[in-house]
């Protein structure tokens, strides 16, 4: 295992990539613990050696760009899509040639499809998880956390080749080689502003215009205090603390510390910042104070629609049954309402339907347009 922290390492590591036709990728990000999330490790393993770079210190990955972009290398992840977007987001890299082992094993009908499960199903060897959830923003980082995160990496290429092995016995590697094109595209989508984020809370529906008005006040502030600290927001006052401070519009420290729910270690700490901004609420006017805005009424009942929708969805199943493959996997549900709304008499025309793919359209096209008739 090697450790890049310096600019040199990483052009070393792109000369040792340009020669290597696959190598196996993998990141670690700090958003458990920090309000920024963005990629502190990169872990790169070709089958002969393991390189970790510290991308706090490496800021720069423009000298691995063309490696990990070029179709001529085969870059294997694990359940890519989160990792393909923070490297799309922090270092606007992308993937060229991906091999993602989730995907294959759930092509094969895994029905666990971990990394952890797979690599002790196919490679007898048990990965230790312990350090899943830690902060790896931290600098140092410990020797067990480098070699752990070694491990990520350390054995995608022979898993890979398991994989492959058996897709291409199952006749499904042309499926895998759509699947992987089309998740090479990933890239980050900003979420939407914080400024409705309060209203996505659970279990808030009940509460009133007034103390949904102290909710996004709560929650603002506690918006505000985690990003100035940069720590996860729940490491700063829990969902269930800002709920109750709301129900309660407690109008001083001593309500606040009579509030059930209130910890008196929280009431003790930012006591001052939540009844202030209780206190804003309570301020507002009535034309000021949030409502929650009413969905678009549900539709009719359509018994044709929905009995196509049946129709399909014992086409799905049976296929489903037949190939090992998780039904949700093969078609999800809002796929069969897409193929029942729009009534597709061949397969090219069920092809045009959004994120159809062609390996779908092989499993069980014929036997959907059939059901349609």
């Amino acid at each position: 295992m090697k450790y890049i922290t310096n600019e040199e390492g990483l052009t070393e590591l792109a000369a040792e990539l340009t020669e290597a036709p696959l190598f196996a990728v993998d990141t670690e990000a700090a958003g458990y613990h920090r309000y920024h999330d963005s990629i502190c490790l990169l872990q790169v393993s070709t089958r002969d050696q393991t390189y970790l770079v510290d991308t706090l210190t490496v800021h720069d990955l423009s000298a691995i760009a063309p490696v990990f972009e070029s179709a001529s290398h085969e870059v294997v992840l694990h359940d890519a899509d989160y990792d393909l977007r923070l490297l799309a987001r922090d270092h606007r890299m992308r993937i060229g040639g991906l091999f993602d082992t989730k995907l294959a094993a759930q092509l094969l009908g895994e029905p666990a499809f971990g990394l952890g499960a797979l690599v002790e199903k196919y490679l007898g060897t048990r990965l230790d998880k312990k350090h899943q959830r830690a902060d790896w923003a931290q600098r140092p980082l410990p020797p067990e956390m480098l070699s752990y995160a070694a491990e990520d990496t350390r054995h995608l290429p022979d898993l890979r080749d398991r994989l492959k092995a058996t897709l291409e016995e199952a006749g499904r590697m042309h499926w895998a080689v759509e699947e992987f094109g089309l998740r090479e595209d990933t890239r980050w989508e900003a979420a939407a502003g914080n400024d409705e984020a309060y209203l996505r809370i659970k279990n808030t529906r009940d509460l009133k215009p007034r103390q949904m008005a102290a909710l996004r006040e709560l929650h603002q502030w506690r918006e505000g205090l985690a990003e100035r600290r940069d720590v996860a927001t729940f490491r700063v006052v829990g969902n269930d603390v800002l709920i109750a401070a709301a129900r309660a519009l407690p109008r001083g420290a001593g309500e606040l510390a009579q509030t059930k729910g209130i910890p008196g270690s929280i009431a003790e700490r930012y006591g001052a910042e939540v009844v202030a901004a209780v206190g804003r609420a309570l301020e507002l006017s009535e034309a000021e104070l949030p409502r929650r805005e009413r969905g678009p009424r549900r539709p009719p009942p359509d018994a044709e629609f929905e009995e196509r929708v049946e129709r399909l969805k014992k086409v799905r199943d049976a296929a489903a049954e037949e190939l090992g493959l998780d039904r949700g996997f093969l078609m999800p549900r809002q796929q069969l309402e897409a193929i029942a709304r729009q009534r597709p008499a061949t397969n090219e025309a069920l092809m045009e339907i959004a994120d159809m793919r062609r390996w779908q359209i092989e499993a069980l096209g014929a036997e959907l347009v059939d059901a349609l008739k």
